[in-house]
């Protein structure tokens, strides 16, 4: 309801923030849920709003169509980002790096998002700060490494990786739509906002990567050769390809 999206590779149709989606049923869920990648949906199948949509609902306690939505819609996309930092945060101190400054920053984060009204937040602000704790966490974690594994940003997209050497490769932020990474050693590297759209990764090792998201994976290709880190599970729609 509350998101937009075009008529696309990934979106059949154009839809307008606040407009119902069609294929939404009046139990509030998706009647094409279990079909989305054959119906033309495949950009729902990588989204996560990491709990913020719950929240909102939660805390509303009623639904945008017992009352008018437009607050819920505009603080959405505010709490999704705070969310996504708390997700991030709370992987970083698996690592066990920077335990007191980590914990330090995921009370503030906590405390910003239940901020009241969540329009007022800087949510530029909040990712810078966090956004310094997560790169000097990366750093610790993956050592120093060689200038070509430093690939920050990178327009990787459509490379020919094939049984690359990425391991603990820096990647945040890279390009890698449609990337040929089979069979690439993608260990402890750091994936964080890495475009991972139809990039292959069939037989790629990404064991122990960092801030790799399930949207990121569910966004690329795969089969049951590939290693995910454990917190991360398998896309279903992966056993079909190269089938």
């Amino acid at each position: 309801m509350a998101l937009t999206f075009s008529k696309s590779a990934d979106f059949a149709i154009d839809k307008a923030a606040g407009e119902p989606c069609p294929n939404l049923d009046d139990a509030f869920r998706c009647s094409i849920h279990s079909k989305l990648r054959p119906e033309g949906f495949q950009g729902c199948t990588v989204y996560d709003c990491f709990g913020a949509g719950q929240e909102i609902s939660r805390r509303a306690g009623q639904s945008w169509r017992e009352q008018p939505g437009q607050q819920m819609f505009e603080a959405l996309p505010i709490l999704r980002q705070l969310h996504e930092l708390l997700w991030y945060l709370a992987e970083a101190l698996e690592y066990k790096a920077l335990d007191a400054e980590l914990r330090t920053a995921i009370e503030r984060v906590e405390a910003v998002s239940r901020t009241a009204d969540l329009t007022t937040v800087d949510v530029m602000a909040e990712r810078a700060t966090v956004n310094e704790l997560l790169l000097k966490t990366s750093r610790l974690v993956r050592g120093k490494q060689p200038k070509k594994k430093e690939r920050r940003g990178a327009d990787l997209i459509g490379a020919r990786l094939k049984k690359a050497d990425l391991q603990n490769a820096n990647l945040r932020g890279a390009y890698l739509i449609g990337a040929d990474l089979r069979d690439a050693d993608l260990r402890q590297a750091d994936l964080i906002g890495a475009d991972l759209r139809d990039t292959d990764l069939r037989g790629a090792d990404l064991t122990g990567a960092l801030f790799l998201t399930q949207s990121q994976v569910n966004a690329a290709r795969g089969d049951q050769t590939t290693k995910l880190p454990e917190a991360l599970t398998r896309p279903p729609h992966w056993s079909a390809i190269g089938a």
